[in-house]
């Protein structure tokens, strides 16, 4: 099998046409060139070169093999640059997990930002509850993920992300989304009311019942979903009210009413970047910069 020394070899003398130039050109002297051609087209079971005591031409065998020498040096030369990229962390491919609320509106920042400040870097993209995320990342997985807190795990490191309020789902047709004035928490009491399933969304469970608890407020559970877009179903078909994390808004569910809320905490609902420790995907480092830098600037707005 042919070298790259060798198609160098070749490439130069090809563009040459010369042996003398060509050798001063790869710094050599002229008879290992020549030998390296002569091997070169032993190898192949062709001629390349028609020479004579004064030129040196290309024969028709030459020529085609000039286009194929030239790809495959420009291939080695890309395959080296990239890899020099990789190194770094500016090209390659991260896994990330992600929540399905994430998926409403905070995915989609995270996708805008890695477009713009790390375009070398490809996302492998896993939608999957918060305890399957946990399981994959410690099992190698995935490299990243967006995942409700809290998350457990001697080598998993966390980084808050965002906090956003709790906004009322309401039929269009119920007194409270009429009403001008932001519900109040108080009013969801003996409400029919659409709850998160404690086993399958215990993150929105526990935080709707801290809510309530702190309110003295018993809704009536008519329902209980683990999506939010299963709530905002059943609230369309009139089940019941809802509270829902503000991404949701996303859907746009035609006959529900999103209203903010009065009487509970402002921003109730977190959401977390988690990867594990040692991780040693040199592009995790880059991207964990983008997302840290995005939150960071998410979070200085909402001060501001």
């Amino acid at each position: 099998m042919f070298s790259l020394e060798q198609l160098v070899s070749f490439v130069a003398v090809a563009e040459e046409l010369h042996y003398g130039r060509a050798a001063e050109r790869l710094s050599m002297t002229q008879p290992p060139l020549s030998r390296r051609i002569q091997l070169l087209e032993r190898e192949l079971g062709v001629e390349l070169f028609d020479r004579t005591h004064r030129t040196v031409r290309l024969t028709p065998a030459g020529r085609v093999f000039l286009a194929e020498a030239r790809k495959i040096l420009r291939s080695s030369q890309e395959a080296t640059l990239y890899v020099r990229r990789a190194k770094k962390g500016e090209v390659g491919a991260v896994t990330l997990g992600f929540t399905a609320t994430a998926a409403y509106s905070h995915l989609e920042r995270v996708l805008a930002a890695a477009n713009t400040e790390a375009q070398g870097i490809d996302l492998v993209l896993r939608e999957m509850v918060t305890a399957a995320q946990v399981e994959q990342l410690l099992a190698g997985g995935i490299d990243l993920g967006m995942v409700r807190p809290p998350v457990a795990g001697g080598d998993i490191v966390t980084l808050p992300l965002w906090r956003e309020p709790l906004l009322a789902a309401l039929p269009s047709a119920h007194p409270l989304a009429r009403r001008k004035k932001n519900p109040d928490v108080r009013d969801f009491d003996r409400e029919p009311f659409i709850m998160y399933s404690p086993s399958e969304c215990r993150y929105f469970h526990d935080v709707l019942v801290a809510a309530f608890r702190t309110a003295r407020v018993l809704p009536d559970y008519t329902q209980y979903a683990s999506q939010a877009h299963t709530v905002l179903a059943l609230v369309k078909a009139d089940v019941g009210v809802a509270l829902v994390p503000a991404a949701a808004a996303a859907l746009r569910f035609e006959g529900v009413v999103l209203r903010p809320v009065d009487g509970i905490e402002s921003r109730p609902v977190e959401l977390e970047l988690m990867w594990r420790r040692g991780n040693d995907n040199p592009a995790l480092g880059a991207l964990l910069t983008v997302i840290g830098n995005l939150a960071r600037r998410a979070r200085q707005s909402t001060v501001d």
